[in-house]
């Protein structure tokens, strides 16, 4: 081969391999175009984390500051990773109501004032009854939660306009899903309406009423768990005396703010053969919204039908 066809050779090769490259470079940035962004929800508990949840599907990336049932949000310290996700979050979700007020001050000290705040007890628009404290535990209110499912799609729609449909159908889906639990409650009224109920805390209070059923707890025993207080004796034998005078049908029983007190209704409740209905405030591991509040109405209607 002489020098100057090897030159001709090496030319053609350099250049087939250079259109080569060209090409795939070219094929690189307009083949693959990257998912676009999921939006960022930050809910201050895992109940209304996983409601964010399904409503937003694929297109949401939910961060539940409390997930553990053993936290209580009352007293709740927030830690720097949750700081850090409600600074980067486009849709927030909190229950109110004083409940979980951590969420406003990392909002306020996080600077985040674009994000879309949701909060469920003005959403419900509950208010406190005459001479009383609001119950804040609005979740176990349906009624509440529907509302607040269509106040998340709406918001997941603004962060998301090109996936609106798919939020509102989602949503549209699970409100469809707490019909038949506001049925069962309807149920449990026409059979159990007018009788009564223990409670160590106010924790399924929406509930109960619901149920149709009349609360014999004195108040100054329950809002004393509730706030971690100790309740007096006197007020102590008042609640026990409801069980031992079968005063009620059933205790429905905050697993969450279990103590002294708490232990001491619960056993005279079992000593007089009242059945023992235990709640939570927060998903219990492996459990969804929907599967947890079933549970629950199913766990009264059972215990009352003893």
């Amino acid at each position: 081969m002489s020098p100057s066809t090897s030159r001709r050779l090496a030319l053609l090769t350099g250049a087939s391999l250079a259109l080569l490259a060209g090409c795939g470079s070219s094929s690189d940035s307009a083949g693959a175009k990257s998912a676009p962004a999921r939006v960022a929800v930050v809910a201050s508990t895992n109940v209304w984390g996983d409601i964010a949840r399904r409503i937003g599907g694929d297109r949401v990336d939910v961060t539940s500051v409390i997930s553990d049932p053993d936290q209580d949000p009352h007293s709740y310290e927030a830690a720097p990773q949750n700081q850090l996700a409600l600074s980067q979050a486009r849709v927030v979700v909190e229950n109110g109501g004083g409940y979980d007020d951590f969420v406003d001050r990392m909002q306020k000290s996080g600077h985040n004032d674009s994000a879309e705040v949701i909060n469920a007890v003005e959403v419900s628009g509950r208010t406190p009854p005459e001479g009383g404290e609001l119950n804040e535990h609005v979740w176990y209110d349906f009624p509440t939660v529907a509302k607040v499912a269509g106040r998340i799609s709406a918001a997941l729609a603004k962060a998301d306009p090109g996936d609106a449909t798919a939020f509102e159908k989602n949503a549209a889906a699970f409100k469809a899903k707490l019909a038949p639990l506001e049925a069962k409650e309807a149920q449990i009224k026409k059979a159990y309406g007018g009788e009564g109920v223990a409670i160590t805390e106010p924790v399924p209070l929406y509930m109960t009423e619901a149920s149709g059923l009349v609360n014999r707890t004195p108040a100054q025993f329950s809002e004393a768990i509730e706030e971690g207080d100790d309740v007096s004796p006197r007020v102590l034998q008042e609640s026990l005396a409801v069980f031992s005078g079968r005063k009620v049908k059933v205790l429905v029983y905050n697993e969450q703010t279990s103590g002294p007190q708490t232990e001491k209704a619960e056993a005279a409740a079992k000593a007089a053969g009242i059945p023992v209905v235990p709640v939570t405030e927060t998903l219990p591991k492996g459990k969804d919204y929907l599967g947890w509040m079933t549970g629950n109405v199913d766990a009264l209607a059972s215990a009352l039908a003893k």
